[in-house]
């Protein structure tokens, strides 16, 4: 989800440079009961009557409301759990941020704001932020954002940078940063500070950035001689899944991110819209995707890097990204093959394998450029993805402690089943409830009507 570097200052570099595409109830008086006449009781069916109608009328007109296509240009969704936080302009002045939290905040143009950590002498602490720029915001292809984190010295521990790429279509960037406590760096107890810097080019808008960030610790092993070296592995790149495509719309930010499995899953994407899904892979599993774009005759024309596809793993950190132009033939995007998952891949250099290191939830991130508008038309476009999880599970390396957010390295069977039936926050989950709540309330009404109807034709004839 744009163009992504990192590098470890002191150490070794991270990763290789990409270009990517990143009722309350009404209470009242109490009415005195009386004996009435039936014609007065008549006047109360029909004021029910109106009130059924009311909010029969009301269902109808909420159905009927437009709602926002899946895949379309629109909010990011924001994790429900965020606490609002402002960075600070100086070291000194910096906020506290705690592990296993997620935070929201703002990035104005131009500048650079630190955000504080205290972090113990043992775990491995993972900050990944996402910039999120208004939808029709203008960007260039070299805007983004830079996050590095350093201790109370000023020294840096690692740094990365993500930005919006050839595209220059406006969607949210990922970059992220660690104190890692196997390194020579950076791995006393102590005060540290994450500096998030936006990178602005001559001419872009100066809409300020929404920004969300998460901090996630890693225990240490219980068992020292456990984080042995990393070993070869199989590097061929597996033929894609083939076979019918279920629909699986995706969701709108990393924390309503749509479980997927091994298949075939299809869902809509407008330009300039992001989808993103989660798929949960264990330890020892390797995981394969690609994404395919359809065809259009809607239009003609070519857009550079229309097609993006990015994988995080489960603390948000890049992994792989890959992207395709389009001139409405069907393109495909694939990543490159990723090892199995090891806790010793992070041993590796290169962000494709080294990034493999955790069991979870892996993100993947689609996003159709904007200016596929402009050639083919506004659609949505159906995008096809290949998932394809290959070897067997085992257990995990045996930390000593829980991680922070709990079990975000584990893979439950609540995880699995997830996969299967889709669960998440995004797609149209909202406007199917919806749906079946007017539908069932509507039948219910409606029931209730007829039967308040009967019992006043029976009551008018007595």
């Amino acid at each position: 989800m744009g163009h992504v570097r990192s590098n470890d200052e002191g150490w070794r570099v991270m990763g290789r440079r990409r270009t990517a595409w990143w009722r309350t109830r009404a209470q009242g008086g109490r009415t005195p009961v009386r004996p009435v006449r039936a014609p007065v009781r008549r006047v109360g069916d029909v004021r029910r009557v109106g009130v059924v109608v009311a909010v029969l009328c009301a269902i109808a007109a909420l159905a009927g409301q437009p709602a926002t296509a899946a895949g379309a240009p629109g909010p990011y969704g924001y994790d429900k759990g965020d606490r609002a936080v402002n960075g600070a302009t100086g070291a000194p002045d910096a906020v506290g941020l705690d592990s296993g939290g997620t935070y929201r905040s703002s990035l104005p143009k131009g500048a650079g704001l630190y955000y504080g950590l205290t972090l113990d002498e043992v775990s491995d602490v993972y900050v990944s932020v996402t910039a999120v720029p208004p939808a029709g915001t203008t960007v260039a292809a070299t805007d983004g954002i830079r996050v590095s984190l350093q201790n109370a010295a000023g020294t840096g521990c690692t740094h990365q940078s993500a930005t919006f790429g050839a595209s220059r279509s406006p969607h949210p960037v990922v970059a992220w940063a660690a104190r890692e406590t196997g390194r020579a760096l950076c791995k006393e107890a102590g005060h540290y500070y994450v500096l998030v810097e936006r990178v602005d080019a001559t001419g872009s808008s100066s809409d300020t950035w929404g920004l969300e960030l998460t901090v996630v610790s890693e225990p240490p092993l219980a068992q020292a001689g456990t984080s042995d070296a990393p070993q070869g592995w199989n590097s061929a790149s597996p033929e894609p899944v083939t076979g019918e495509a279920r629909s699986r719309a995706g969701g709108s930010g990393f924390a309503g991110a749509v479980a997927v499995g091994q298949g075939v899953w299809r869902g809509d994407i407008a330009p300039g819209g992001t989808l993103f899904y989660k798929v949960p892979v264990d330890w020892g599993q390797q995981l394969s995707v690609s994404a395919d774009l359809d065809a259009s005759d809607a239009g003609s024309g070519y857009v550079s890097r229309a097609l993006d596809l990015a994988l995080y793993n489960p603390v948000r950190a890049s992994v792989d990204e890959a992207g395709v132009g389009y001139q409405g033939s069907p393109r495909s995007a694939a990543l490159e093959a990723l090892p199995p998952v090891e806790y010793r891949n992070r041993y590796f250099v290169v962000d494709h394998e080294s990034g493999m290191r955790f069991a979870g939830s892996y993100y993947l991130v689609v996003h159709l450029a904007a200016q596929v508008a402009d050639d083919f038309g506004q659609g949505p476009f159906p995008v096809t993805l290949r998932v394809r999880l290959a070897g067997t599970a085992h257990g995990g390396p045996g930390y000593e402690g829980q991680s922070e957010p709990r079990n975000v390295f584990d893979v439950t069977s609540q995880d699995r089943a997830a996969a299967v039936t889709g669960s998440g926050g995004g797609g149209d989950t909202a406007m199917k409830l919806l749906a079946v709540a007017g539908i069932g309330a509507g039948s219910v009404l409606l029931a209730t009507l007829g039967a308040w109807t009967v019992a006043a034709r029976r009551r008018a004839t007595t």
